[in-house]
């Protein structure tokens, strides 16, 4: 095979995100590149040769036995060979397979078979083992990984925010709680739509015109040469089949590099200087800013969040392909060639927002030092829900005035309502000890304290999806 150096490729994917990824690049290698297009059709039509073999040939074990051997012996360069001559890529596969076979073996190759037969076939099979043995066990990692952190900071006090802007007080594991749900449901639907791809037998056109030469049930046939594949055959299909059942796929993977792009984005803003309550890993060695050699910038988010603009928008071209001319046109002949570059896209924005995870520093004293820096207004919500329920009808505006003067006098909430609201201060004491069972002193020097159910509700979350993840590893590992 001709070597090419990598320094001469133009897509980024193939030389800096490889050299990045280079472990897992090879592992989706092995199911979407080129290599692995002419493998997986290999698999298919010798899938039809066992079918074929099993139903109407005598001497199955020896033919059975010559038809096994083959797999591994065919190279993409013998057929890429052949096809400088055919100027057809499934009719080279053809030739070149016949000429490994025996003699009483060569008809039946690709017989009653249509391109689209093996091509919609194969790519089915080898983008479901992608997504089972690569893809799905990379999110379900990160999927771990925020379970992890959900689990460990459960009860880490940190200032919920809305807008940019300080909200009431959570945990960061409640934060954290948030992708733990969002991508377990999105990986509960890859999952799913992974063991959903169709494959076909049904010809040139979809009727069965060719099969029904060949078997008086060419339905049945279609479903054994399927079953050999481990695949399902599709409700209807033309030359095609329904490119719904991939798109759908392809549309839960968008939607999943969302939700990654959007904790990556979460991470990247509480590692600002102002907050500084996360930092990213920094390695030895590691230079943040080629002038000023104190930076330490959240490169890594902010590399998640990158490939996410980049890729996210080809979802636009799986819609586009979702139409073609009556029984089959050709307009995504080439377009449909870059879902391989999606998925290589996300698996490694997958990969790094796994890598940040893993080495994630939590600064739990800064999370502590905002909380309490903002001081008590803060607490507004809860004073204001706590006069309201003890029958106080403008307890809202009331609370809302009272903030605007501990801005202005740069006074405590605590103490401005006190000083000037007296019998307000009374009744929220009293509505303090009577819901809190503790001192209105209590309540304000511990605002951490008011946090809802965050931290029940991280532990809990952490545990339903600790139980999805093992649950889905369980169904990906028992694929054959």
């Amino acid at each position: 095979m001709e070597r090419r150096d990598i320094y001469l490729n133009i897509s980024p994917l193939d030389q800096r995100y490889w050299a990045a990824n280079s472990e897992l690049f090879d592992s989706l290698a092995k199911y979407l590149s080129e290599s692995a297009a002419v493998r997986y059709m290999v698999k298919a039509e010798l899938a039809l040769l066992r079918v074929y073999i099993n139903e109407y040939l005598d001497k199955r074990a020896e033919l059975l036995a010559a038809v096994n051997e083959l797999e591994d012996s065919i190279h993409p360069e013998s057929v890429e060979k052949e096809e400088r001559l055919t100027n057809h890529n499934v009719r080279a596969l053809v030739n070149v397979i016949q000429r490994k076979l025996p003699d009483e073996l060569k008809p039946w190759v690709h017989m009653g078979a249509t391109s689209a037969d093996v091509t919609e076939t194969s790519t089915a099979i080898r983008i479901r083992d992608a997504m089972r043995r690569v893809v799905i066990p990379l999110l379900l990692d990160l999927l771990d990984a925020c379970i992890r952190i959900t689990e460990e900071e459960a009860d880490t006090p940190q200032a919920g925010r809305t807008h940019g802007q300080l909200a009431v007080p959570i945990t960061f594991g409640f934060a954290i709680a948030e992708y733990v749900s969002r991508l377990g449901q999105s990986l509960v639907e890859i999952e799913k739509r992974s063991r959903g791809l169709r494959g076909k037998l049904s010809g040139a056109v979809g009727a069965y015109n060719a099969a029904s030469l060949i078997s008086l049930e060419p339905e049945k046939l279609e479903a054994a040469y399927l079953r050999e594949l481990g695949l399902k055959s599709p409700d209807y299909s033309n030359q095609l089949v329904e490119p719904e059942h991939l798109l759908r796929l392809l549309l839960e993977l968008n939607t999943a590099f969302g939700i990654i792009a959007n904790l990556a984005d979460d991470l990247r803003h509480l590692q600002r200087s102002e907050i500084g309550e996360l930092s990213e890993g920094f390695d030895v060695g590691q230079v943040g800013s080629s002038t000023m050699p104190q930076k330490r910038n959240p490169w890594n988010c902010e590399h998640v969040k990158s490939l996410w603009k980049a890729f996210s928008p080809r979802a636009l071209t799986f819609y586009l392909d979702q139409i073609s001319e009556h029984q089959r046109d050709l307009t995504n002949s080439a377009s449909g060639r870059f879902i391989a570059d999606y998925i290589a896209g996300f698996a490694a924005a997958a990969a790094r927002m796994h890598g940040i995870l893993e080495k994630l520093v939590i600064r739990r004293d800064r999370m502590a030092e905002n909380l309490r820096g903002i001081g008590d207004g803060i607490l507004a919500e809860p004073c204001y829900i706590l006069l309201a329920v003890s029958g106080i009808s403008d307890a809202h505006e009331k609370i809302r005035e009272a903030t605007l003067s501990a801005d202005s006098s740069k006074r405590s909430l605590r103490d401005v309502l006190r000083e000037d609201e007296p019998d307000l201060w009374e009744t929220l004491s009293s509505a303090l000890e009577l819901r809190l069972g503790g001192s209105a002193r209590d309540f304000f020097d511990s605002p951490e304290k008011y946090r809802g159910l965050a931290s029940l509700r991280a532990k809990r979350i952490a545990k339903r999806y600790a139980e999805v993840s093992a649950r889905i590893r369980g169904m990906v590992n028992g694929t054959a």
